[in-house]
C-alpha cells in the first residue's frame, strides 16, 4: 500500500516537504508520537505565514479601520480592503460581493435573518423581494450540517414558511431525480452544500441552480469543505449567497465570509445594527451604508481578515486545481485503505470521483468515540460524533461516526499509519471478526 509522496500527491517529495515545512504544529508529539493530524475538515492547521501575518498586524499596524486619518488607521484599513480583494479573487467574485462575518454560521444566519427583517417590512421596497408569506417554501437537504439547517428552521418558525428537503441516497449523495418536485413553485431559497461533511460527496450544483432561479428562488452555498480543497469560482456556480470559515482555509478562528450578488446585498436589509455600517444619523431615523460595510456594525475581527488574506494567498500561490489533485490521490488512497480493514463501513462514495477527503466510516462494534481515543493514543488525530450533521447520519443509519479528513500537508505515510492504527482497533476491545 505504501507509495512514494510524488506519486500520492502530484507534487514532487521537495515541494509536498517545503509545504508540510509551513506548519509548525505538524513537528510536535502526542502521546509520545508524531503528530498525524487528520482532522482538517474540522479545523485546518495554520501555515507559518498566516501566524507572522497577524502577528505582525499587532506588532506594526493595529489600529481601527475605516475610521481615523492618522497614518495606522489608513494602513489598517489598507490591509483590511487588501483581505477583502484577496480573498475574493480566490472565489472569483468582486471585492464588494465579500462580506466579513465571524464564521460561516454567522454569515447564513445573516442571511435568513435579513429575510426574516425583509418579510416584516423592514428594507424598502428594494427588500421586498426577499419577503415570505405562508406557505412559501425553503429548500434545504438532507446532507446540511445543522448550520445551514436550524437557521431555515428558525426563519420557517418566523414566518410561516414551509420547509422542505431533497433526501440523500444510500451512497450520501443528493437525490436529484426528485428536485423538481422538492422545488416547487413557491420555493423561495435554496440552501445546499457544496460538499458534505460527512459522505464527502460534491453537489452537482448545476441542475440546482438552474431550477431553483426558473422558480424564482435564491440560492444559498455552504462552501465551507469546498473553498479550502478544490478550485470554487462562486460567479461561475451562479450562486446568489454563499458562506465559507477562515478557520477552515488555513486561517485563523474568529473570521468568516459571506459572498452575496451584488444587487442581492443592496437589498437585504441588515441584522446587525450600530456603528461603522451608517450613513445618516439622527434622532428619530438612520440610512445605512452601500454594502459590505452595511454589515459590518461595530469594530470589526481586523487581524483575522490580515491572516486571512496570508491563507488565501497561500492556497492562491499553491494553484487550487492542484490542491485538489493533491487530495484526490490522497482521499482513493484513504478509501481503498479503509476497503481493506474488514468490518470497517464507509459513510459516502467509495471512490475520490466528484469527493472530498472528508471520509466518515464507522467500525462495526466499536463506539466512535472509543475508535478515537484508541487513535489518539498513537498521535492520530480524528473528529468523532455527529460532526453537526445529525440527519446524514440517521439517513444513513448511525448515530455518529468517527471522521478522517485530509489537508494540504497530509501525506501518504500519515495515511499509512492510521490505517495501521485503525486496523488493531477491534482487536483492541476484544471484538471478535
Amino acid at each position: 500500500m505504501s507509495t512514494t509522496a510524488e506519486q500520492a500527491t502530484g507534487l514532487g517529495a521537495q515541494e509536498l516537504a517545503r509545504v508540510r515545512a509551513d506548519f509548525p504544529i505538524l513537528t510536535r508529539q502526542v502521546n509520545g508520537k508524531d503528530l498525524v493530524y487528520l482532522d482538517w475538515g474540522a479545523t485546518s492547521q495554520k501555515p507559518e505565514c498566516v501566524i507572522d501575518a497577524e502577528q505582525d498586524f499587532y506588532l506594526t499596524t493595529n489600529a481601527a479601520v475605516h475610521r481615523g486619518a492618522h497614518a495606522l488607521a489608513e494602513e489598517a484599513t489598507a490591509a483590511f480592503e487588501d483581505a477583502r480583494a484577496v480573498v475574493a479573487r480566490l472565489v472569483g467574485v468582486d471585492d464588494d460581493e465579500i462580506v466579513w462575518t465571524s464564521n460561516a454560521t454567522a454569515a447564513i444566519n445573516l442571511v435568513a435573518y435579513g429575510i426574516s427583517n425583509a418579510t416584516a417590512g423592514r428594507g424598502g421596497a428594494e427588500a421586498a423581494r426577499f419577503a415570505l408569506a405562508p406557505g412559501d417554501e425553503l429548500v434545504v437537504t438532507e446532507l446540511e450540517h445543522h448550520a445551514n439547517l436550524v437557521p431555515w428552521q428558525e426563519l420557517a418558525a418566523r414566518t410561516g414558511a414551509v420547509l422542505r428537503f431533497i433526501p440523500a441516497t444510500d451512497e450520501g449523495r443528493l437525490d436529484l431525480s426528485v428536485l423538481d418536485e422538492v422545488v416547487t413553485d413557491r420555493a423561495r431559497v435554496v440552501a445546499v452544500t457544496h460538499a458534505s461533511n460527512v459522505t464527502g460527496a460534491v453537489t452537482d450544483l448545476a441542475p440546482i441552480v438552474a431550477r431553483a432561479h426558473a422558480v424564482g428562488a435564491i440560492v444559498v452555498l455552504d462552501a465551507c469543505q469546498s473553498v479550502p480543497n478544490m478550485p470554487v469560482d462562486l460567479h461561475a456556480l451562479d450562486v446568489d449567497f454563499a458562506a465559507f470559515s477562515g478557520h477552515k482555509m488555513l486561517g485563523p478562528t474568529g473570521i468568516g465570509v459571506l459572498y452575496g450578488r451584488r444587487e442581492l446585498l443592496a437589498a437585504l436589509p441588515p441584522v446587525t445594527t450600530g456603528g461603522s455600517m451608517v450613513e445618516i444619523v439622527t434622532m428619530e431615523t438612520t440610512t445605512y451604508a452601500a454594502p459590505p460595510q452595511k454589515f459590518e456594525a461595530g469594530t470589526q475581527m481586523v487581524a483575522q481578515t490580515v491572516g486571512l488574506r496570508a491563507a488565501a494567498q497561500f492556497l492562491d500561490d499553491l494553484g487550487m486545481a492542484g490542491v485538489a489533485e493533491q487530495e484526490r490521490v490522497l482521499t482513493q488512497q484513504l478509501l481503498d485503505g479503509l476497503a481493506a480493514i474488514p468490518h470497517v463501513r464507509v459513510l459516502g462514495p467509495l471512490t475520490a470521483t466528484d469527493r472530498l477527503g472528508v471520509v466518515a466510516f464507522e467500525v462495526a462494534g466499536v463506539h466512535p468515540h472509543d475508535v478515537g481515543q484508541v487513535l489518539d493514543a498513537d498521535g492520530i488525530a480524528v473528529r468523532v460524533g455527529h460532526h453537526c450533521a445529525q440527519p446524514i447520519h440517521r439517513r444513513l443509519g448511525v448515530a455518529s461516526s468517527t471522521r478522517a479528513s485530509v489537508g494540504i500537508a497530509t501525506t501518504p505515510q500519515d495515511i499509512e499509519t492510521f490505517l495501521h492504527a485503525l486496523a488493531g482497533v477491534r482487536a483492541y476491545f476484544g471484538v471478535e471478526d
